[in-house]
């Protein structure tokens, strides 16, 4: 089996932690975890994304994304209309009734299509857009595979953006675009995404496409389109609905055009949710260079990985590679 790439964090706070006198030492076999040493001997942890810097409980509420909405719209904050609702062994074990079918019940009652995800995923694993009973019932059994709780929501449009807040700063924002292919005039959906995945392990990504997913042939389907399409020259398809860079989505750097109030949003919202740093998931209506209009708060993430924004150009890894540095300084 091929070792896998590996994440960001420890690569990043190996090379510059000796700019502080710090040690950076490393779990030898993944990569996964590791040890900061700093001259005065004082020692702090880091596992993938997750650092010694965000208090505990913050950062179990950022990772339900229930229980963070819950805190958000208490706050004030405009989130997406959703429920929870579980596993068929989840509600015997709780008591509760809100089954599979009770969550098809509230999805007619918000209208379709809607939005199905795990509650306590990330990455953008299981998120699927559901326009009927059949495609709902299915992301539902999909996501209660691994997850006892999944969330439905109603179906928003807009622009989806990241911008990431580290003690009361914006170290960057940038659009999130779904996974796409573009024509060629010559070759199928699939060949193209063949390409596309050829591409992304020649930059170094380790995001792997799946083009058996059913929710790409689900929108494909939708679309009027298959794997076996020939798409005309230019013409651009998205394949998931979801935005995340880790599904094969693609960044575009909008840290230097981010509206005021969006930084201040995102300042406040920051520290409301007791985090120091955190990824802030907005969807936006009319883009966020403009004064919020239409707006939601998607989630918070109290471990914003920058794997694959990092790769985007060498203006945002020294960005990230600064952000870092403050991050092993404010662990000191």
């Amino acid at each position: 089996m091929k070792k896998p790439i590996s994440p960001l964090l420890g690569r990043v706070l190996k090379k510059i932690a000796p700019r502080i006198g710090a040690q950076v030492v490393l779990e030898p076999e993944w990569n996964y975890a590791g040890q900061v040493v700093y001259k005065n001997g004082r020692k702090r942890y880091f596992r993938y994304s997750s650092l010694d810097l965000n208090p505990l409980g913050a950062s179990e509420i950022s990772k339900d994304k229930s229980y963070a909405n819950f805190f958000m719209g208490r706050l004030g904050y405009p989130i997406i209309k959703g429920q929870t609702f579980f596993s068929g062994r989840w509600t015997k074990a709780t008591g509760s009734k809100k089954n599979i079918n009770a969550g098809f019940a509230y999805a007619r009652r918000l209208g379709f299509p809607v939005i199905v995800k795990p509650n306590s995923q990330s990455q953008g694993i299981g998120v699927c857009k559901a326009h009927n009973k059949q495609e709902f019932y299915r992301a539902m059994r999909h996501i209660f595979k691994r997850n006892r709780v999944a969330i439905v929501q109603k179906f928003c449009e807009g622009k989806d953006y990241r911008v990431v807040v580290l003690d009361g700063k914006i170290i960057s924002a940038y659009r999130r675009i779904p996974l796409s292919v573009v024509g060629d005039g010559k070759s199928s959906i699939r060949l193209l995404l063949t390409r596309k995945q050829k591409k992304f392990v020649a930059d170094g990504r380790d995001t792997q496409i799946n083009a058996d997913d059913f929710r790409i042939l689900q929108k494909l389907k939708t679309e009027g389109l298959s794997m076996r399409t020939v798409l005309p020259k230019n013409r651009q398809v998205f394949l998931l609905d979801n935005a995340n860079l880790s599904s094969g989505g693609d960044a575009v750097d909008v840290t230097n055009s981010i509206h005021p109030q969006f930084k201040k949003l995102s300042i406040k919202l920051t520290r409301d949710m007791g985090l120091r740093l955190c990824g802030v998931d907005l969807l936006v209506e009319a883009g966020i260079e403009n004064p919020p209009g239409q707006y939601w708060i998607l989630e918070t993430n109290a471990a914003p990985g920058l794997d694959h924004y990092v790769l985007t150009g060498k203006k945002q890894q020294k960005i990230v590679e600064d952000m870092y540095l403050e991050v092993l300084k404010a662990m000191e």
